[in-house]
């Protein structure tokens, strides 16, 4: 799966750019559900992120730890890092364990300014903040819930046996292979594979004498019939319908979920760690997505039997492709590191971009910042899944680029420093003095701040604004656009006696404003001339053929213009992009064109500007 980001299209509308570049294509619910509790808790929350090392962070874990980042702080509340890392055998991690993936969420999360306030490198209260560093509590935490479960021999019937459950888990001795035949059974049979609680009525003197001989085991969960309902915040009251229920099979035997908490090497499954973590370390409200939504129940069930109060759980949508498809972080197309080192985007662009993926908001504009976005931040989140496009990402790439370079700063220094390095590796600049004397640093912050509208990348950049870097080339000038529509009729010795007019601006005067202004006069005098020779003497007719001819001329002369400066390239307006080029260049470039253009007219308009 591979996404194709666009920088270059463009909207008709910006406001259409921001509000239809996403869309949900989620099922609406009924009206018991809309009823959401969208108000922000009372007390400071304390939320937390938990990566796994199997992989870098992509834009679904890193809009998981923006929402729980957002709820913390706009709460005053603390926002916790946790690693998961307890996917291990015999001390080495599973060959899908990323060795350089922490290393690389740590950064990844403070390039987009997400501190943590617990956690590794930084400590708290609460920990250690690694799963792997905290076995002896989850080992302590199944033994817990593991109580001996007696025979009631009363209630006996044929080859099924009544338990009288006083415990929550229990030991677990099957082999791999017997727990191969009994999948292979219900699999067979057409029935989900489950757990025939082979081993949880053994008595209390075999299960000693087993583990006391170190015979190979795990800790299951012992479910119940009907998992506990829960209130989530977004989706309402969710549960209390069995997992399975009960399926018969062998003669009779029934089977569970009764999922592992404690593997054989002694390690937690992700349910107990999750529970015990959030549980110690306070968590107050767990935002995350749907794909643990049906998961939930059974964690409120662990909760309970731990005699524990759960924390508020909101669970957003997923985010998919334009196929409906879930955005996958091993998709290197969707690797942090591609926006932030490939495609040269501003970590709050990103954050901003991310934030708007299944969230709404009151707020004026979309453009913000991540003070802005604490600012605004509630539990508006929207039901269903989130179809991700990029239109918006390269808007808010270009709005927080106009923000930059208004505020300057670092921000815009920083921005300064990626086009003048791409600048200088890229181009055969012109020369060691741009614009009349500025060096390539002062030149590209001139361009910056006069396009910065219009920066998506430091590669687009410059491709956008080439032509105030390296000599350009142009062919025979035309009138006609590349279908074949003709542009304008006016001559192009017309056109090149006008252009010749700009050299009278003395290098004093040379600006935008005075370039602008000369090119009126010059269209607005020389339509004047064009309109008299037709001796025109109805006065309302002639200012009608004045004001016909000035806009032809003016529309020509531009157009001739932009490819005798900018090779035909939109951009700056013409005047802007002549005053930065320096008066020398833009003036050599006009001679340049005056030969190309119409070689019949060279004797009468001259080959040399002054």
């Amino acid at each position: 799966m591979s996404f194709v980001l666009n920088s270059t299209r463009r909207w008709i509308c910006m406001t259409c750019a921001a509000r239809f570049s996403t869309r949900s294509n989620g099922k609406e619910y009924g009206n018991a559900f809309r009823k959401l509790k969208l108000k922000l808790p009372k007390e400071p929350a304390r939320t937390r992120f938990a990566p796994s090392p199997t992989g870098y962070l992509h834009l679904g874990s890193l809009r998981t730890a923006l929402f729980n980042y957002l709820l913390a702080k706009c709460t005053g509340g603390q926002f916790l890092l946790r690693i998961e890392d307890t996917d291990k055998v015999g001390g080495d991690f599973l060959c899908r364990t990323v060795l350089d993936a922490e290393e690389k969420i740590f950064q990844d999360l403070r390039w987009a300014g997400l501190q943590w306030d617990e956690g590794p490198q930084v400590g708290g209260p609460y920990g250690p903040y690694r799963q792997s560093e905290r076995t002896e509590i989850y080992q302590k935490h199944a033994g817990m819930l593991i109580r001996v479960c007696q025979i009631d021999p009363e209630v006996s019937s044929g080859t099924l046996l009544i338990a009288l459950q006083t415990g929550h888990a229990y030991r677990c001795f099957c082999s791999a292979e017997r727990l191969n035949k009994l999948a292979k059974l219900q699999n067979d049979l057409g029935l989900p594979v489950g757990y025939d609680r082979a081993c949880a009525n053994i008595s209390e003197g075999e299960l000693e004498d087993r583990v006391s001989r170190g015979e190979s085991h795990v800790v299951r969960l012992r479910v119940p019939n009907k998992y506990p309902k829960f209130e989530d915040l977004i989706y309402g009251v969710v549960g209390g319908k069995a997992k399975y229920g009960r399926t018969w099979v062998n003669g009779g035997q029934p089977t569970y979920e009764d999922p592992i908490l404690l593997k054989s090497d002694g390690q937690p499954t992700y349910n107990l760690a999750n529970v015990v973590d959030d549980h110690h370390m306070k968590i107050t409200h767990v935002v995350r997505a749907t794909e643990w939504l049906s998961t939930t129940p059974k964690h409120i069930f662990m909760y309970e039997a731990y005699g524990w109060q759960p924390p508020a759980f909101a669970h957003v949508g997923l985010l998919q492709d334009h196929n409906g498809q879930k955005l996958s972080k091993r998709n290197l197309d969707l690797d942090l590191s591609t926006f932030r080192r490939d495609l040269d985007i501003f970590p709050e662009a990103l954050v901003n971009y991310v934030a708007l993926l299944g969230w709404s908001h009151n707020a004026s504009k979309d453009v913000m910042g991540l003070n802005q976005l604490v600012e605004n931040f509630d539990l508006k989140f929207t039901k269903g899944n989130t179809i991700v496009t990029f239109e918006k990402l390269w808007f808010l790439q270009k709005a927080h680029a106009k923000l930059r370079t208004e505020k300057g700063g670092e921000k815009f220094e920083e921005l300064l420093d990626r086009v003048c390095l791409f600048a200088h590796d890229n181009s055969a600049v012109l020369g060691n003095n741009f614009g009349d004397g500025k060096n390539l640093r002062d030149y590209v912050s001139t361009i910056l701040r006069a396009d910065s509208e219009n920066f998506t990348t430091s590669e687009d950049f410059w491709e956008r604004n080439s032509y105030f870097f390296v000599p350009i080339v142009i062919s025979h000038y035309s009138t006609r656009r590349d279908k074949g529509k003709i542009i304008h009729s006016v001559p192009v010795r017309d056109l090149v006696q006008c252009a010749r007019q700009i050299e009278a601006i003395p290098l004093e005067s040379w600006n935008s404003s005075t370039i602008k202004g000369r090119i009126s006069e010059v269209v607005a005098a020389s339509s004047k001339i064009k309109c008299l020779e037709s001796n025109e003497q109805d006065e309302e007719k002639f200012s009608g053929l004045i004001n016909r001819t000035q806009k032809e001329l003016n529309t020509a002369l531009h157009h001739y213009l932009r490819w005798a400066i900018a090779e035909g390239k939109q951009g700056l307006a013409i005047g802007e992009a002549m005053a930065i080029l320096g008066r020398d260049i833009s003036l050599g470039r006009l001679r340049e064109a005056a030969a190309l253009a119409d070689p019949r007219v060279l004797q009468e308009v001259g080959t040399k500007y002054a």
